[in-house]
């Protein structure tokens, strides 16, 4: 999906022009990836735009940076701040919001601490991110690519180096005709998508892979065992075999991006019926119900955005 430019960028604290984040092509992240970001969900709501889960997105962004010895001269709130003037400024929602630190033009070589530290966020319309028709489940296979190993690339961080690995991922899938690819880690155990985590339901039980399977402590699978606790389904956070997903009665994705997608096959196999099951259902109403202001917002998940009378842009 083409990205749609909006007027403003926030970078070190500043609004600037969309055309006018650049980078030079020295700058480190472009050699070595250095870089941690984090995907975030503007919703329209009846009463406006909120951000979905804003200081926790943020929090995560920099427990990134920190284990990546990255300092970042913003604290938190200075950051969530910066979003919600930015969807102000640039009027522009539902959207997609993507904070990202890098390390800019500094030293050549690997060793990354006399490169500046840039700080931008940007926002955008985005719509369904596995496609137009995920809500009726997607395709999935499972990737010949092994998720990054422990003591490699660290995976707690969501930081741009790791996504080569998803790219693999996803690459394959695609190319073999799939939506998305499940990854294994490095013990054979079920890890995660390229850049969805993964729950399995098997008799009304909610399975999910603990963050030593190389997860991301994603923040759309916490909002998911929040609700699923609410709603009485017994949630057991341990390894999952590889077969467990063929005799699943559901599986599904979370993310950002993929917020809550039904899987409808795994490798060609129907997972349960071929259609949305029930645990899902459920999760999926309460989840959408609370991030488009039909249901009351008893989390705290959403910060509003305060626009006056603007009108949203529709994706």
């Amino acid at each position: 999906m083409a990205i749609q430019k909006t007027d403003k960028i926030w970078h070190n604290g500043k609004f600037i022009a969309w055309d006018d984040a650049t980078l030079h092509v020295m700058s480190h992240v472009v050699h070595y990836g250095s870089s941690v970001f984090e995907g975030i969900r503007c919703y329209a709501l009846p009463t406006g735009p909120a951000i979905f889960r804003a200081t926790e997105h943020m929090q995560r962004l920099l427990d990134s940076a920190r284990i990546y010895r990255i300092d970042v001269p913003f604290t938190r709130d200075e950051i969530t701040s910066a979003m919600v003037e930015l969807v102000k400024q640039n009027g522009v929602w539902p959207c997609y919001i993507r904070p990202i630190v890098l390390r800019g033009y500094g030293e050549a070589g690997v060793n990354p601490f006399n490169s500046p530290t840039e700080v931008y966020i940007c926002n955008y319309p985005w719509g369904k991110y596995l496609g137009t028709d995920a809500s009726e489940g997607v395709d999935v296979c499972i990737s010949s690519w092994t998720r990054i190993a422990p003591n490699t690339l660290p995976a707690m961080a969501k930081a741009g180096a790791n996504y080569m690995n998803s790219q693999l991922i996803k690459m394959e899938a695609i190319v073999n005709g799939y939506a998305e690819g499940i990854a294994l880690d490095v013990n054979g155990y079920v890890s995660e998508g390229s850049g969805e985590n993964l729950f399995v339901i098997r008799n009304g039980v909610l399975h999910t892979a603990p963050l030593g399977n190389s997860v991301l402590p994603g923040i759309t699978r916490d909002s998911v065992l929040q609700i699923a606790r609410d709603l009485g389904i017994k949630i057991v956070e341990q390894q999952i075999p590889r077969e467990s997903l063929y005799i699943a009665d559901e599986v599904f994705f979370t993310g950002t991006a993929a917020e809550i997608t039904p899987i409808r096959s795994v490798d060609k196999i129907n997972v349960g019926s071929g259609k949305m099951g029930p645990v899902t259902k459920a999760l999926q109403a309460e989840f959408y119900g609370i991030v488009r202001g039909e249901k009351k917002d008893r989390y705290d998940w959403l910060t509003p955005v305060p626009v006056g009378a603007k009108q949203p842009v529709s994706v």
